[in-house]
Protein backbone atom coordinates (compact mmCIF):
# COMPACT_ATOMS: atom_id res chain seq x y z
CA UNK A 1 0.00 0.00 0.00
CA UNK A 2 1.37 3.83 -0.82
CA UNK A 3 2.11 6.09 1.75
CA UNK A 4 -0.81 8.10 0.45
CA UNK A 5 -4.84 7.92 1.59
CA UNK A 6 -6.16 7.85 -2.16
CA UNK A 7 -10.13 9.04 -2.43
CA UNK A 8 -11.92 9.06 -5.91
CA UNK A 9 -10.46 12.39 -6.68
CA UNK A 10 -7.58 13.76 -5.00
CA UNK A 11 -4.22 12.02 -3.38
CA UNK A 12 -3.53 13.79 0.20
CA UNK A 13 0.39 13.13 1.00
CA UNK A 14 0.43 12.42 5.23
CA UNK A 15 3.72 10.58 5.59
CA UNK A 16 6.82 13.24 5.16
CA UNK A 17 10.20 11.75 3.09
CA UNK A 18 8.23 10.54 0.01
CA UNK A 19 5.47 8.23 -1.68
CA UNK A 20 7.29 5.26 0.19
CA UNK A 21 7.79 5.85 3.22
CA UNK A 22 5.91 4.07 5.60
CA UNK A 23 7.15 3.23 9.10
CA UNK A 24 6.86 -0.33 9.67
CA UNK A 25 4.84 -0.83 6.61
CA UNK A 26 1.88 0.54 8.23
CA UNK A 27 -0.62 3.20 6.86
CA UNK A 28 -0.84 6.18 8.99
CA UNK A 29 -4.51 5.24 10.55
CA UNK A 30 -3.15 1.82 11.65
CA UNK A 31 0.10 3.42 12.65
CA UNK A 32 -1.77 5.80 15.04
CA UNK A 33 -4.00 3.34 16.35
CA UNK A 34 -1.06 1.07 17.22
CA UNK A 35 0.12 4.45 19.32
CA UNK A 36 -3.18 4.37 21.21
CA UNK A 37 -3.15 1.19 22.21
CA UNK A 38 0.49 1.01 23.40
CA UNK A 39 -0.50 3.94 25.42
CA UNK A 40 -4.08 2.57 26.71
CA UNK A 41 -1.82 -1.09 27.43
CA UNK A 42 0.17 1.37 29.88
CA UNK A 43 -2.64 2.51 31.87
CA UNK A 44 -4.35 -1.00 32.21
CA UNK A 45 -1.21 -2.23 33.39
CA UNK A 46 -1.11 0.55 36.26
CA UNK A 47 -4.01 -0.51 37.30
CA UNK A 48 -3.72 -4.15 37.35
CA UNK A 49 -0.51 -3.82 38.99
CA UNK A 50 -1.75 -1.66 41.73
CA UNK A 51 -4.00 -4.48 42.00
CA UNK A 52 -1.88 -6.87 42.40
CA UNK A 53 0.43 -5.11 45.33
CA UNK A 54 -3.36 -4.49 47.34
CA UNK A 55 -4.23 -7.86 46.89
CA UNK A 56 -0.90 -8.87 48.44
CA UNK A 57 -0.70 -6.30 51.06
CA UNK A 58 -4.21 -7.69 51.96
CA UNK A 59 -4.26 -11.41 51.17
CA UNK A 60 -5.20 -12.88 54.20
CA UNK A 61 -8.64 -11.30 54.17
CA UNK A 62 -9.06 -10.86 50.64
CA UNK A 63 -12.63 -12.52 49.28
CA UNK A 64 -12.65 -15.87 47.31
CA UNK A 65 -13.48 -15.29 44.32
CA UNK A 66 -15.18 -18.78 43.89
CA UNK A 67 -17.91 -17.58 46.57
CA UNK A 68 -18.01 -14.12 44.99
CA UNK A 69 -18.75 -14.76 41.37
CA UNK A 70 -21.17 -17.87 41.52
CA UNK A 71 -24.40 -16.99 40.10
CA UNK A 72 -25.91 -18.13 36.54
CA UNK A 73 -28.94 -16.61 34.88
CA UNK A 74 -32.20 -18.49 35.74
CA UNK A 75 -30.45 -20.77 38.08
CA UNK A 76 -30.95 -19.02 41.22
CA UNK A 77 -29.74 -20.73 44.48
CA UNK A 78 -27.48 -22.54 42.42
CA UNK A 79 -23.98 -22.80 42.99
CA UNK A 80 -21.58 -22.40 39.86
CA UNK A 81 -18.49 -20.47 40.56
CA UNK A 82 -17.16 -19.02 37.33
CA UNK A 83 -19.35 -20.81 34.71
CA UNK A 84 -21.43 -17.82 33.99
CA UNK A 85 -17.84 -15.66 33.54
CA UNK A 86 -16.30 -18.18 31.71
CA UNK A 87 -18.95 -17.67 29.36
CA UNK A 88 -18.67 -14.22 28.93
CA UNK A 89 -15.20 -14.29 28.40
CA UNK A 90 -15.45 -17.38 25.57
CA UNK A 91 -18.27 -15.18 23.81
CA UNK A 92 -15.94 -11.91 23.55
CA UNK A 93 -12.90 -14.17 22.23
CA UNK A 94 -15.58 -15.90 20.04
CA UNK A 95 -16.26 -11.52 19.07
CA UNK A 96 -12.77 -11.87 17.76
CA UNK A 97 -13.05 -14.65 15.72
CA UNK A 98 -15.78 -12.81 13.75
CA UNK A 99 -13.41 -9.98 13.63
CA UNK A 100 -10.65 -11.41 12.49
CA UNK A 101 -13.09 -13.00 9.47
CA UNK A 102 -14.72 -9.17 8.90
CA UNK A 103 -11.08 -8.59 8.33
CA UNK A 104 -10.16 -11.20 6.00
CA UNK A 105 -13.58 -10.73 3.91
CA UNK A 106 -12.54 -6.77 3.52
CA UNK A 107 -9.41 -7.78 1.96
CA UNK A 108 -11.22 -10.13 -0.51
CA UNK A 109 -13.59 -7.00 -1.21
CA UNK A 110 -16.61 -9.60 -0.04
CA UNK A 111 -19.15 -6.80 1.24
CA UNK A 112 -21.93 -9.48 2.55
CA UNK A 113 -19.19 -11.30 4.49
CA UNK A 114 -17.74 -8.20 5.95
CA UNK A 115 -21.48 -6.81 7.39
CA UNK A 116 -22.40 -10.64 8.31
CA UNK A 117 -18.95 -11.12 10.80
CA UNK A 118 -19.50 -7.39 12.05
CA UNK A 119 -22.90 -8.20 12.82
CA UNK A 120 -21.92 -11.18 14.60
CA UNK A 121 -18.79 -9.16 16.68
CA UNK A 122 -21.32 -6.29 17.58
CA UNK A 123 -23.85 -8.72 18.90
CA UNK A 124 -21.07 -10.61 20.77
CA UNK A 125 -20.19 -7.50 22.42
CA UNK A 126 -23.26 -5.93 22.93
CA UNK A 127 -23.98 -9.92 25.04
CA UNK A 128 -20.39 -9.56 27.09
CA UNK A 129 -21.56 -5.99 28.29
CA UNK A 130 -25.00 -6.75 29.11
CA UNK A 131 -23.57 -9.53 31.04
CA UNK A 132 -20.88 -7.52 33.02
CA UNK A 133 -24.24 -5.38 33.93
CA UNK A 134 -25.95 -8.65 34.92
CA UNK A 135 -22.76 -9.57 37.19
CA UNK A 136 -22.30 -5.79 38.37
CA UNK A 137 -25.81 -6.25 39.81
CA UNK A 138 -25.35 -9.10 41.62
CA UNK A 139 -22.93 -8.19 43.03
CA UNK A 140 -24.23 -4.89 44.36
CA UNK A 141 -27.42 -6.62 45.66
CA UNK A 142 -25.11 -9.35 47.34
CA UNK A 143 -26.48 -13.43 48.34
CA UNK A 144 -25.89 -13.81 51.98
CA UNK A 145 -25.32 -10.26 53.82
CA UNK A 146 -22.79 -9.91 56.69
CA UNK A 147 -21.94 -7.66 59.69
CA UNK A 148 -18.63 -4.96 59.60
CA UNK A 149 -17.25 -4.95 63.03
CA UNK A 150 -15.59 -1.52 65.26
CA UNK A 151 -12.92 -2.58 63.27
CA UNK A 152 -14.35 -2.84 59.87
CA UNK A 153 -13.68 -6.60 59.78
CA UNK A 154 -16.54 -8.51 57.92
CA UNK A 155 -18.24 -11.23 59.75
CA UNK A 156 -20.23 -13.87 57.43
CA UNK A 157 -22.21 -16.75 58.72
CA UNK A 158 -22.18 -20.57 58.58
CA UNK A 159 -24.06 -23.60 59.98
CA UNK A 160 -22.57 -26.70 61.33
CA UNK A 161 -21.31 -28.23 57.91
CA UNK A 162 -19.43 -24.53 57.21
CA UNK A 163 -22.60 -24.16 54.52
CA UNK A 164 -22.60 -20.24 54.25
CA UNK A 165 -26.08 -18.93 56.12
CA UNK A 166 -28.05 -15.84 54.34
CA UNK A 167 -29.20 -13.55 57.16
CA UNK A 168 -32.56 -13.96 56.89
CA UNK A 169 -31.92 -17.95 57.44
CA UNK A 170 -31.63 -17.39 60.69
CA UNK A 171 -32.56 -13.78 61.83
CA UNK A 172 -34.93 -13.29 64.47
CA UNK A 173 -37.83 -11.27 62.23
CA UNK A 174 -40.10 -11.60 65.00
CA UNK A 175 -38.18 -8.85 67.34
CA UNK A 176 -39.17 -5.41 66.08
CA UNK A 177 -36.58 -3.53 64.31
CA UNK A 178 -34.57 -0.82 66.73
CA UNK A 179 -33.97 1.26 62.99
CA UNK A 180 -37.80 1.55 62.38
CA UNK A 181 -37.85 5.23 62.47
CA UNK A 182 -34.37 6.20 60.65
CA UNK A 183 -34.22 7.30 57.65
CA UNK A 184 -31.81 8.61 55.45
CA UNK A 185 -33.16 12.61 55.81
CA UNK A 186 -32.82 12.38 59.64
CA UNK A 187 -28.48 10.93 58.90
CA UNK A 188 -29.17 7.92 60.34
CA UNK A 189 -28.93 5.75 57.37
CA UNK A 190 -26.90 2.35 57.74
CA UNK A 191 -26.72 3.12 61.13
CA UNK A 192 -27.16 0.27 63.46
CA UNK A 193 -28.37 -1.85 60.54
CA UNK A 194 -29.82 0.53 58.13
CA UNK A 195 -33.48 0.72 57.16
CA UNK A 196 -32.33 -0.21 53.52
CA UNK A 197 -31.27 -3.72 54.89
CA UNK A 198 -33.34 -6.81 54.69
CA UNK A 199 -32.80 -7.59 58.76
CA UNK A 200 -31.48 -4.88 61.45
CA UNK A 201 -28.74 -5.54 63.96
CA UNK A 202 -30.80 -6.61 66.59
CA UNK A 203 -32.59 -8.84 64.68
CA UNK A 204 -29.37 -10.70 63.53
CA UNK A 205 -27.70 -10.55 67.18
CA UNK A 206 -31.14 -12.31 68.45
CA UNK A 207 -30.92 -14.98 65.40
CA UNK A 208 -27.33 -15.53 66.90
CA UNK A 209 -28.21 -16.60 69.97
CA UNK A 210 -31.59 -18.71 69.35
CA UNK A 211 -29.79 -20.81 66.79
CA UNK A 212 -26.84 -22.92 68.36
CA UNK A 213 -25.89 -24.09 64.83
CA UNK A 214 -25.05 -20.78 63.45
CA UNK A 215 -21.26 -19.75 63.68
CA UNK A 216 -19.02 -16.58 62.89
CA UNK A 217 -16.67 -16.89 59.82
CA UNK A 218 -14.31 -14.39 59.84
CA UNK A 219 -12.79 -12.71 56.89
CA UNK A 220 -9.29 -13.85 57.06
CA UNK A 221 -8.25 -17.29 55.62
CA UNK A 222 -6.66 -20.72 57.36
CA UNK A 223 -3.28 -19.78 57.39
CA UNK A 224 -1.83 -22.05 54.71
CA UNK A 225 -4.73 -22.37 52.95
CA UNK A 226 -6.35 -18.99 50.42
CA UNK A 227 -9.16 -20.57 49.93
CA UNK A 228 -10.58 -21.10 53.17
CA UNK A 229 -11.85 -19.07 56.32
CA UNK A 230 -11.41 -19.17 59.60
CA UNK A 231 -14.63 -20.21 61.75
CA UNK A 232 -15.12 -19.24 64.93
CA UNK A 233 -16.84 -22.19 67.41
CA UNK A 234 -19.92 -21.43 69.11
CA UNK A 235 -18.19 -19.46 72.43
CA UNK A 236 -16.03 -17.53 69.86
CA UNK A 237 -18.92 -16.21 67.59
CA UNK A 238 -21.27 -14.89 70.61
CA UNK A 239 -18.24 -13.10 72.02
CA UNK A 240 -18.22 -10.86 68.28
CA UNK A 241 -21.67 -10.66 68.48
CA UNK A 242 -20.95 -7.35 70.45
CA UNK A 243 -18.60 -5.86 68.24
CA UNK A 244 -21.49 -6.17 65.51
CA UNK A 245 -21.95 -2.33 64.05
CA UNK A 246 -23.42 -2.54 60.47
CA UNK A 247 -25.46 -4.65 58.56
CA UNK A 248 -24.34 -5.68 55.01
CA UNK A 249 -25.67 -6.52 51.94
CA UNK A 250 -24.35 -6.36 48.84
CA UNK A 251 -21.25 -3.93 47.88
CA UNK A 252 -20.56 -0.47 47.32
CA UNK A 253 -17.88 1.89 47.60
CA UNK A 254 -17.81 1.60 51.38
CA UNK A 255 -18.14 -1.29 52.51
CA UNK A 256 -18.88 -4.85 51.09
CA UNK A 257 -20.46 -8.72 52.42
CA UNK A 258 -17.41 -10.36 50.82
CA UNK A 259 -14.27 -8.93 52.75
CA UNK A 260 -11.47 -6.28 52.56
CA UNK A 261 -13.58 -3.13 50.99
CA UNK A 262 -10.78 -2.38 48.62
CA UNK A 263 -12.00 -5.50 46.17
CA UNK A 264 -15.30 -3.65 45.74
CA UNK A 265 -13.42 -0.79 44.93
CA UNK A 266 -11.07 -1.91 42.57
CA UNK A 267 -13.64 -4.51 40.81
CA UNK A 268 -15.98 -1.59 39.81
CA UNK A 269 -13.00 0.86 38.78
CA UNK A 270 -11.43 -1.40 36.40
CA UNK A 271 -14.23 -3.82 35.11
CA UNK A 272 -16.04 -0.51 34.79
CA UNK A 273 -13.06 0.69 32.71
CA UNK A 274 -12.78 -2.15 30.51
CA UNK A 275 -16.52 -2.34 30.12
CA UNK A 276 -16.75 1.39 29.08
CA UNK A 277 -13.65 0.28 26.48
CA UNK A 278 -15.86 -2.55 25.21
CA UNK A 279 -19.11 -0.02 24.63
CA UNK A 280 -16.88 2.40 22.97
CA UNK A 281 -15.80 -0.54 20.44
CA UNK A 282 -19.47 -1.84 20.10
CA UNK A 283 -20.30 1.97 18.98
CA UNK A 284 -17.41 1.75 16.65
CA UNK A 285 -18.35 -1.05 15.54
CA UNK A 286 -21.93 0.20 14.65
CA UNK A 287 -20.59 2.79 12.59
CA UNK A 288 -18.32 0.52 10.50
CA UNK A 289 -21.49 -1.90 10.18
CA UNK A 290 -23.40 0.83 8.30
CA UNK A 291 -20.31 2.07 6.41
CA UNK A 292 -20.13 -1.20 4.81
CA UNK A 293 -23.91 -1.47 4.38
CA UNK A 294 -23.83 2.05 2.43
CA UNK A 295 -20.79 0.64 0.12
CA UNK A 296 -18.19 3.31 1.68
CA UNK A 297 -15.66 0.99 1.65
CA UNK A 298 -16.24 -0.89 -1.38
CA UNK A 299 -16.29 2.71 -3.07
CA UNK A 300 -12.72 3.82 -1.44
CA UNK A 301 -11.55 0.27 -2.65
CA UNK A 302 -10.16 -0.80 0.47
CA UNK A 303 -11.85 -1.92 3.68
CA UNK A 304 -9.00 -0.65 6.00
CA UNK A 305 -11.06 1.32 8.57
CA UNK A 306 -12.45 -2.18 9.38
CA UNK A 307 -8.89 -3.20 10.10
CA UNK A 308 -8.04 -0.71 12.39
CA UNK A 309 -11.23 -0.56 14.28
CA UNK A 310 -10.04 -4.28 14.33
CA UNK A 311 -6.86 -3.75 16.05
CA UNK A 312 -9.05 -1.83 18.93
CA UNK A 313 -11.25 -4.82 19.14
CA UNK A 314 -8.77 -7.30 19.48
CA UNK A 315 -7.29 -5.24 22.03
CA UNK A 316 -9.64 -4.99 24.64
CA UNK A 317 -10.39 -8.53 24.28
CA UNK A 318 -6.83 -9.12 25.26
CA UNK A 319 -7.02 -7.04 28.27
CA UNK A 320 -10.03 -9.11 28.90
CA UNK A 321 -8.01 -11.86 29.50
CA UNK A 322 -5.38 -10.00 32.04
CA UNK A 323 -8.50 -8.38 34.15
CA UNK A 324 -10.10 -12.41 33.95
CA UNK A 325 -6.68 -14.14 35.24
CA UNK A 326 -6.49 -11.38 38.04
CA UNK A 327 -10.04 -11.16 39.79
CA UNK A 328 -11.41 -14.10 38.48
CA UNK A 329 -8.74 -17.01 38.89
CA UNK A 330 -5.26 -16.20 40.45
Amino acid sequence: MGATVTTAATKEKIWEGGEDVQPLGASYGKMMMWFFILSDSLTFAGFLAAYGFTRFKFMDSWPIADEVFNHFPFMHGVDAPMYYVALMTFILIFSSVTMVLAVDAGHQMKKKKVATYMLLTIVGGLIFVGSQAWEWKNFITGTYGAVETRGGEILQFVDKDGKRLALADFADTTLAREDANLSRSKGAWYMSGGTETSVSLSQVKAGLEKNPDVFIRTQYTVEGNKHQKVTLNREESLKRANDFTYVVEGANLVRNEYGHKTFADLFFFITGFHGFHVSVGILLNIIIFFNVLLGTYERRGSYEMVEKVGLYWHFVDLVWVFVFTFFYLV
